[in-house]
């Protein structure tokens, strides 16, 4: 029994590309995602996909895009028709110092989670309430899942690392996301990066 269901985390930030692989992982699982909008709005893998797109190149184009900042947040149903389990994905921030404090914008990354605890029901002689049993044991083939999405993920990415150019904080910046390659040469020429005058580390011809 676990005191709190809390949740197994993985941030990340990769391309357009690169997050179709990991959700055509999830297709033979009849994974459903919805919006978490009022109307709960149930997109299919394309439109993920598409919105992830409009997520990412917000953040890695050149010229900062007027109008409203784009959001990646989805609730994902998996295995329907055995263990009907959720995960949950949506977009963070990561901070960057500037100047002595913290700059108004941030680094993208997608977070992406699934709960440690099944909900479990109970009653005794002081009346019914619940408690969190380890989901690996509950919900083994959605844990399992879990771990194949993120392992591809980690396959393909490294854990971010960059330097900002602010004289309290020239120590390289380590957050607990992880990059590719690529994502992580196309953030080195964004907006954002030559805003605040950011280096991403292991690019090709950078330290």
């Amino acid at each position: 029994m676990l005191k709190n269901s809390g949740f197994y985390k993985l941030r990340f930030f990769i391309t357009p590309e690169e997050l179709k692989r990991v959700v055509e992982l999830l297709e033979p699982t009849q994974v459903r995602y919805y919006l978490t909008n009022y109307t709960h709005t149930e997109h299919d893998q394309n439109q993920v996909v598409e919105a992830y797109r409009a997520f990412y190149q917000y953040y890695t184009a050149t010229e900062k895009e007027s109008g409203v900042r784009p959001f990646f947040i989805y609730s994902m149903a998996v295995l329907p028709d055995t263990e009907s389990f959720g995960f949950f994905a949506r977009n963070e921030g990561v901070s960057i110092p500037y100047h002595g404090q913290w700059a108004e914008n941030e680094l993208p990354c997608i977070l992406i989670s699934c709960p440690k605890g099944h909900r479990v029901n109970a009653q005794d002689e002081q009346g019914e309430y619940y408690l969190y049993e380890d989901v690996r044991e509950h919900k083994p083939l959605s844990y399992a899942l879990y771990k194949e999405v993120t392992g591809s993920i980690q396959k393909m990415t490294k854990p971010l690392r960059f330097s900002a150019q602010d004289p309290e904080a020239m120590e390289e910046q380590k957050p607990s996301v992880r990059i590719s390659r690529a994502a992580a040469e196309d953030l080195s020429d964004s907006w954002m990066v030559r805003q605040y005058g950011l280096v991403i580390h292991g690019q090709p011809g950078r330290s």
